[in-house]
Protein backbone atom coordinates (compact mmCIF):
# COMPACT_ATOMS: atom_id res chain seq x y z
CA UNK A 1 0.00 0.00 0.00
CA UNK A 2 1.51 3.38 -0.69
CA UNK A 3 3.04 5.63 2.36
CA UNK A 4 1.07 7.77 4.13
CA UNK A 5 0.85 11.16 5.73
CA UNK A 6 -1.77 10.54 7.67
CA UNK A 7 -0.88 11.40 11.43
CA UNK A 8 -4.25 10.24 13.48
CA UNK A 9 -3.26 6.35 13.49
CA UNK A 10 -5.93 3.54 12.80
CA UNK A 11 -5.74 -0.35 13.36
CA UNK A 12 -3.27 -2.25 10.98
CA UNK A 13 -1.34 1.06 9.97
CA UNK A 14 2.60 0.63 10.06
CA UNK A 15 4.87 2.70 12.17
CA UNK A 16 8.61 3.79 11.75
CA UNK A 17 10.65 4.39 14.28
CA UNK A 18 14.36 6.22 14.02
CA UNK A 19 17.16 4.27 15.44
CA UNK A 20 20.56 5.41 15.70
CA UNK A 21 20.99 2.43 13.92
CA UNK A 22 18.47 2.50 11.73
CA UNK A 23 15.00 2.70 10.90
CA UNK A 24 12.78 -0.12 12.88
CA UNK A 25 9.15 -1.09 12.33
CA UNK A 26 6.32 -2.05 14.12
CA UNK A 27 2.33 -2.47 13.31
CA UNK A 28 -0.44 -1.10 15.48
CA UNK A 29 -2.46 -4.24 16.00
CA UNK A 30 -5.32 -3.52 18.74
CA UNK A 31 -6.46 -0.86 20.83
CA UNK A 32 -6.87 -0.83 24.75
CA UNK A 33 -9.92 1.08 25.47
CA UNK A 34 -11.55 -0.05 28.36
CA UNK A 35 -10.09 0.76 32.15
CA UNK A 36 -7.61 0.82 32.93
CA UNK A 37 -6.76 1.98 29.22
CA UNK A 38 -3.74 1.48 28.12
CA UNK A 39 -4.09 2.46 24.45
CA UNK A 40 -1.92 1.31 20.76
CA UNK A 41 -0.25 -2.10 21.34
CA UNK A 42 2.28 -2.46 18.56
CA UNK A 43 3.87 -5.84 17.69
CA UNK A 44 7.76 -4.27 16.68
CA UNK A 45 9.26 -6.39 13.34
CA UNK A 46 12.63 -7.52 12.98
CA UNK A 47 15.21 -5.62 11.65
CA UNK A 48 16.52 -2.63 11.38
CA UNK A 49 16.73 -0.68 7.81
CA UNK A 50 18.77 2.03 6.34
CA UNK A 51 16.06 3.23 4.52
CA UNK A 52 12.05 2.71 4.47
CA UNK A 53 11.20 -0.93 2.33
CA UNK A 54 9.10 -0.05 -0.56
CA UNK A 55 6.79 -3.54 0.46
CA UNK A 56 5.81 -4.23 3.66
CA UNK A 57 4.23 -7.65 2.84
CA UNK A 58 7.59 -9.42 3.59
CA UNK A 59 8.19 -7.64 6.85
CA UNK A 60 4.97 -8.11 8.40
CA UNK A 61 4.68 -11.99 7.73
CA UNK A 62 7.47 -12.67 9.78
CA UNK A 63 6.98 -13.29 13.92
CA UNK A 64 6.83 -10.21 15.86
CA UNK A 65 9.95 -9.66 18.10
CA UNK A 66 8.35 -7.95 20.92
CA UNK A 67 4.73 -6.73 21.37
CA UNK A 68 4.15 -3.57 24.09
CA UNK A 69 1.84 -0.93 24.72
CA UNK A 70 3.28 2.84 23.07
CA UNK A 71 1.58 6.17 23.33
CA UNK A 72 1.34 6.15 19.47
CA UNK A 73 -1.25 9.03 19.08
CA UNK A 74 1.89 11.44 21.25
CA UNK A 75 4.40 9.85 19.48
CA UNK A 76 3.06 10.53 16.36
CA UNK A 77 1.60 14.05 16.69
CA UNK A 78 5.14 15.01 18.26
CA UNK A 79 7.16 13.47 14.83
CA UNK A 80 8.43 11.03 17.52
CA UNK A 81 7.32 7.68 15.02
CA UNK A 82 5.77 8.31 11.24
CA UNK A 83 2.58 6.20 9.87
CA UNK A 84 4.24 4.68 6.64
CA UNK A 85 1.45 2.33 5.78
CA UNK A 86 -1.74 0.62 6.81
CA UNK A 87 -1.54 -3.21 5.92
CA UNK A 88 -3.57 -5.98 7.06
CA UNK A 89 -2.83 -7.61 10.09
CA UNK A 90 -1.28 -11.13 9.42
CA UNK A 91 -3.02 -13.95 11.73
CA UNK A 92 -0.09 -14.36 13.87
CA UNK A 93 -0.93 -11.13 15.04
CA UNK A 94 -4.64 -10.97 15.35
CA UNK A 95 -5.17 -12.10 18.33
CA UNK A 96 -5.21 -9.76 21.12
CA UNK A 97 -1.83 -11.46 23.27
CA UNK A 98 -2.01 -12.85 27.34
CA UNK A 99 0.26 -10.42 28.99
CA UNK A 100 2.24 -10.94 32.68
CA UNK A 101 2.72 -9.20 35.24
CA UNK A 102 3.67 -9.40 39.06
CA UNK A 103 4.74 -7.70 42.12
CA UNK A 104 7.75 -5.95 42.99
CA UNK A 105 9.34 -5.67 46.35
CA UNK A 106 11.20 -2.38 47.82
CA UNK A 107 14.09 -3.14 45.78
CA UNK A 108 12.22 -3.68 42.64
CA UNK A 109 12.59 -7.42 42.43
CA UNK A 110 10.05 -9.84 41.41
CA UNK A 111 7.87 -10.55 44.42
CA UNK A 112 4.86 -13.19 44.28
CA UNK A 113 2.67 -14.81 41.85
CA UNK A 114 2.32 -14.08 38.59
CA UNK A 115 -0.65 -12.23 37.39
CA UNK A 116 -2.16 -12.99 33.82
CA UNK A 117 -4.27 -10.43 31.64
CA UNK A 118 -6.32 -11.01 28.36
CA UNK A 119 -7.30 -7.12 27.79
CA UNK A 120 -10.55 -8.32 29.93
CA UNK A 121 -10.07 -10.73 33.24
CA UNK A 122 -7.16 -11.10 35.09
CA UNK A 123 -5.80 -14.35 36.66
CA UNK A 124 -2.73 -15.76 39.05
CA UNK A 125 -0.70 -18.29 37.74
CA UNK A 126 2.41 -19.55 40.27
CA UNK A 127 4.75 -20.49 37.66
CA UNK A 128 5.51 -19.87 34.15
CA UNK A 129 6.74 -22.15 31.96
CA UNK A 130 10.09 -20.91 29.45
CA UNK A 131 7.61 -20.70 26.21
CA UNK A 132 4.76 -19.02 28.49
CA UNK A 133 7.94 -15.82 29.50
CA UNK A 134 8.63 -16.19 25.72
CA UNK A 135 5.12 -15.46 24.74
CA UNK A 136 3.51 -13.53 26.86
CA UNK A 137 4.43 -9.93 27.44
CA UNK A 138 5.05 -7.93 30.32
CA UNK A 139 2.24 -5.83 30.76
CA UNK A 140 3.56 -1.57 31.04
CA UNK A 141 3.40 1.21 28.36
CA UNK A 142 6.44 1.99 27.08
CA UNK A 143 7.71 5.88 26.15
CA UNK A 144 9.87 6.01 22.77
CA UNK A 145 13.35 6.20 24.63
CA UNK A 146 12.77 2.48 26.33
CA UNK A 147 11.00 1.06 22.92
CA UNK A 148 14.40 2.56 20.81
CA UNK A 149 16.62 0.89 23.75
CA UNK A 150 14.73 -1.62 24.27
CA UNK A 151 14.86 -2.63 19.79
CA UNK A 152 19.04 -2.00 19.64
CA UNK A 153 19.71 -4.39 22.30
CA UNK A 154 17.64 -7.27 20.40
CA UNK A 155 15.36 -7.37 23.10
CA UNK A 156 12.30 -10.10 24.04
CA UNK A 157 9.81 -10.63 26.47
CA UNK A 158 11.72 -13.70 27.98
CA UNK A 159 14.05 -11.31 29.47
CA UNK A 160 12.32 -9.41 31.36
CA UNK A 161 11.16 -11.91 34.05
Amino acid sequence: MPATSRVRSRIGDVIEIPTPKGLAYAQFTHKHDTPPRYGSLLRVLPGLFPQRPSDFSELLSQPPVFTTFFPLGAACNRGIVRIVASEPIPSHSASFPVFRNWHRDRNGKRAGPWFLWDGLREWRAERLSPEQLREYPPLGVWNDNLLVERILAGWRHEHDV
